[in-house]
């Protein structure tokens, strides 16, 4: 089964990253914080599952709409 992507939802830069792979996460965790305009943004799980890659790193640029993990969905 394919991995269910997890999308930022504004362009930013990621401020920290809360949780690794392979952590198992519930609907609206929260996996990592953005930084836009002086505001953090939390980036929430879509669903409840296993944490199987995170695509980005801190400090990196994010766009809008940017896959920037996966979820192994229960």
């Amino acid at each position: 089964m394919p991995g269910v992507k997890v999308l930022t939802e504004v362009t930013g830069t990621v401020w920290k990253i809360q949780a690794a792979v392979g952590d198992r996460v519930a609907a609206e965790d929260v996996i990592m914080i953005l930084e836009s305009m002086k505001m953090e943004i939390p980036v929430e799980t879509p669903c409840a599952g296993t944490l199987v890659e995170l695509l980005v790193k801190e400090e990196e640029s994010v766009s809008e709409d940017q896959v920037v993990a996966v979820i192994e969905a229960d």
